[in-house]
């Protein structure tokens, strides 16, 4: 069980081997978020506030952790500027059977990308703009 906001890049090989350690596993899932390019963007900016952020991410943890039967817990997510190609954020989930930790891992997912206090700004090379929230990304939690 492990949440952290960070601006320092994470190794995912490094972070899935030690779940792996836990031999009651029989499924281990992972979502990494990479910078994606398009539109001439050169980076992505995320800004948050500190004392809430990592409140929030810990409680969409924890909720997940109280719906499932899971062993291992992982959500990383960084903060400041990030080049494309670089990774923005991971949730790992192990559990004993892969429904559990599917189902764990896309829940905090789709509450992340709604209910986590992150502010997002893509620099193009004309200029910069916020990131507006989307319909979408709200309407993947009525299924929770």
């Amino acid at each position: 069980m492990a949440v952290s906001v960070q601006v320092d890049a994470f190794d995912i090989g490094a972070e899935l081997g030690e779940m792996r350690k836990d031999t009651r596993a029989g499924a281990l899932v992972n979502f990494t978020g990479i910078v994606r390019g398009g539109d001439d963007l050169v980076a992505l900016e995320l800004e948050h506030y500190p004392a809430m952020t990592k409140s929030a991410l810990e409680a969409i943890e924890a909720e997940a952790r109280a719906r499932w039967d899971l062993i291992d817990t992982r959500i990383i997510h960084r903060v400041g500027r990030l080049a494309l190609g670089e990774e923005i954020m991971m949730v790992a989930v192990s559990a004993p059977h892969r429904a559990d930790a599917f189902q764990a891992a896309e829940f905090m997912m789709d509450f992340l990308k709604s209910r986590a206090p992150f502010w997002k700004k893509e620099h193009f090379k004309s200029g910069t703009q916020w990131v507006d929230a989307k319909d979408s990304d709200e309407g993947a939690l009525r299924r929770w």
